[in-house]
C-alpha cells in the first residue's frame, strides 16, 4: 500500500470517528435540555410556599425523566457497546448533573439517599459495567455530592420559609452522608476535589442548626416533629 493510499484510510477512521462523536454531541445537547427543565422545575421548591407543592414537582419530574429514558436508549445506539469509555467525556457532565437531579427528587419524596441501581432505573441505563451502557461508580457520587450543596441551600431557604424542623433533618441526612464518604479511599483527582467542598456543605448547615438553637427555634421544630408523630 502507497503511503497516499494510507493516509487515505486514515482519513476515512477519521471522518467516521467525527460522525459518531457529532451523533453523540447531539443526544446530549438534547440530554442537556431535558436536565435543564427538570432543574427549573425543582428549583419551585427554594421558592416562598414551594414546601407546600414538593409531591407534584416530584411527580412532574418524574415524568421528564420518562423523556431522559428514550433520549438514553438512543444515546446508546450511536457508538459500539464496548467503548464506552472512549467516549464517556461527551455524556459525563449531563450524566452526573441527571445523577443529582435524581437523588434530589428521592430526597423530596423520602429524605434518604438514592441507590445507584435506583438511579440507573430512573434513567433507563445499567448499574453493572458488564451489562452495557451503565452508571459509572464515579458519576453517581458526583451526583450525590451535588445534592449535598443543594441540600444545604434548602437548608438556609427552610428557616426563611418558616420550616424550622428540615433543616434538622437536613442535618441528621449530610452528616450521615459525610460519613459514608469518608469511609470511600478516593483516588480521582476530581471527585476527590469535590469531596472536599461537602466540608463546607456540613458546616453551613451546622451554622443554620446553631443559628435556630439559639433562637430557641429548634425546640419549637423537634416539638412539631413529635407533635406530628
Amino acid at each position: 500500500m502507497s503511503v497516499s493510499a494510507m493516509f487515505v484510510a486514515l482519513q476515512g477512521v477519521l471522518t467516521a470517528d467525527q460522525d459518531v462523536r457529532e451523533e453523540i454531541r447531539k443526544v446530549v445537547q438534547a440530554l442537556e435540555q431535558t436536565a435543564r427543565e427538570i432543574l427549573t422545575l425543582l428549583q419551585g421548591v427554594h421558592q416562598g410556599g414551594g414546601f407546600q407543592h414538593i409531591p407534584k414537582k416530584c411527580q412532574k419530574a418524574r415524568e421528564h425523566f420518562g423523556t431522559v429514558r428514550t433520549q438514553m436508549e438512543s444515546l446508546k445506539t450511536k457508538f459500539p457497546a464496548d467503548q464506552y469509555y472512549r467516549f464517556h467525556e461527551h455524556w459525563r457532565f449531563v450524566l452526573q448533573r441527571l445523577v443529582f437531579l435524581a437523588a434530589f427528587v428521592v430526597y423530596l419524596e423520602s429524605e434518604t439517599l438514592v441507590t445507584r441501581e435506583a438511579v440507573a432505573e430512573i434513567l433507563g441505563i445499567e448499574a453493572e459495567r458488564e451489562r452495557g451502557f451503565h452508571l459509572d461508580i464515579e458519576d453517581y457520587l458526583s451526583g450525590v455530592l451535588t445534592l449535598a450543596s443543594e441540600l444545604a441551600r434548602l437548608a438556609v431557604n427552610s428557616v426563611t420559609a418558616g420550616d424550622y424542623s428540615r433543616p434538622l433533618r437536613i442535618s441528621t441526612f449530610i452528616n450521615e452522608l459525610d460519613s459514608g464518604f469518608r469511609l470511600l479511599n478516593l483516588k480521582n483527582d476530581s471527585l476527590r476535589k469535590r469531596y472536599d467542598g461537602l466540608k463546607y456543605d456540613v458546616k453551613k448547615i451546622e451554622e443554620v442548626v446553631y443559628d435556630l438553637s439559639i433562637r430557641g427555634l429548634n425546640k419549637e421544630a423537634t416539638g412539631g416533629v413529635a407533635g406530628e408523630k
